[in-house]
């Protein structure tokens, strides 16, 4: 095992796919000669050169509608957005063209297409920066939904996602591109849609995703002083949703706290919560309880940012709640 950043991993699963299939591509703003925004594509046009590693204009529209039509003819490209909030722009070719291409031409056109770049908050970058559209996507028949919260996971699921026949939206965060953990020195896959159980416990279930799982275990070691034990599952996959990873889960603890970084209203914690209520009702102890963002656009000033976030102390609550403590 080797300690790298968050943001050569990145690097790392991208520039190993692109050694082995010629189609794929990078294509964004600043991914080239700056060695992206985020410096998650270093030294990638030196070795790939200005055809496969291109630098786009600010025109999300134009570049995500370049490179599904290039899927559809034979490429796999790599579409980096500096942020998902700006692929609003260009949403229309994700959702209307990249997400319905295989069914509406009756199979005859896969789209295999990785749309990549941070989501979420970030710091005091305002309420058009930092939104997280995990849901938005999540939503849409069609589309993969990957947001990973660790460097293994992140190399890992990056090269499932490129290698997949599918469109895939790839989430990051730009507060955690220099992050460090360990990977192998060999090649592994991790594959879509599988769930990972990031602590063993037996009292409550938490299920997060993203970089906001990092309050989850702040508030799992607190609550361990406590003689709480939870049990935290990374989701990783948000669309297709690894259900039955947390109904295992849930049967054994007998109850849930759902934490997410997204405003609360038809939020993933939601559809958990209806799938939990459905398919494990009688194995419940406690209602299921859900930490969100606040349910207004981000806030600039970094007190009333501090108050939006979900945070380790709004799960300590929750997790009290539903143990009646």
């Amino acid at each position: 095992m080797r300690t790298i950043q968050f943001r050569e991993a990145i690097c790392e699963a991208m520039s190993e796919e692109m050694r082995n299939d010629e189609s794929i591509y990078l294509m964004g703003e600043e991914v080239a000669e700056y060695n992206g925004a985020y410096k998650a594509s270093k030294g990638m046009l030196a070795e790939f050169g200005a055809k496969r590693v291109i630098d786009t204009p600010i025109a999300e529209l134009g570049f995500t509608g370049i490179a599904v039509g290039s899927a559809m003819n034979g490429c796999r490209p790599i579409v980096e957005y500096m942020t998902f909030n700006f692929c609003l722009v260009g949403i229309d070719q994700i959702i209307n063209n990249a997400a319905k291409m295989r069914q509406m031409t009756g199979g005859q056109f896969n789209v295999p297409i990785v749309f990549r770049g941070p989501t979420a908050s970030a710091g005091q970058l305002g309420a058009t920066h930092s939104q997280a559209l995990e849901n938005w996507f999540a939503n849409t028949p069609g589309l993969k939904v990957v947001v990973p919260s660790t460097v293994y996971d992140a190399k890992g699921l990056l090269k499932a996602a490129i290698r997949d026949n599918d469109p895939v939206i790839f989430m990051e965060s730009e507060q955690m591109y220099g992050d460090k953990g360990e990977v192998p020195d060999g090649e592994y896959v991790i594959p879509i849609g599988v769930a990972d159980i990031k602590r063993p416990g037996t009292d409550v279930t938490i299920v997060s995703f993203g970089k906001i799982i990092k309050e989850a275990h702040i508030a799992a070691e607190e609550l361990a002083k406590e003689g709480i034990s939870c049990e935290i599952i990374d989701l990783r996959t948000v669309r297709p949703m690894d259900y039955e990873t947390i109904l295992t889960s849930v049967k054994k603890t007998n109850r849930l706290v759902v934490l997410e970084e997204a405003w609360p209203f038809a939020s993933v914690a939601s559809e958990i919560t209806y799938i939990v209520q459905e398919r494990a009702f009688d194995f419940l102890d406690a209602p299921i309880q859900r930490i969100t963002t606040a349910d207004t656009p981000a806030p600039y000033s970094p007190v009333l940012l501090k108050e939006w976030l979900p945070n380790a102390d709004d799960v300590i609550k929750a997790v009290k709640k539903v143990m009646y403590k």
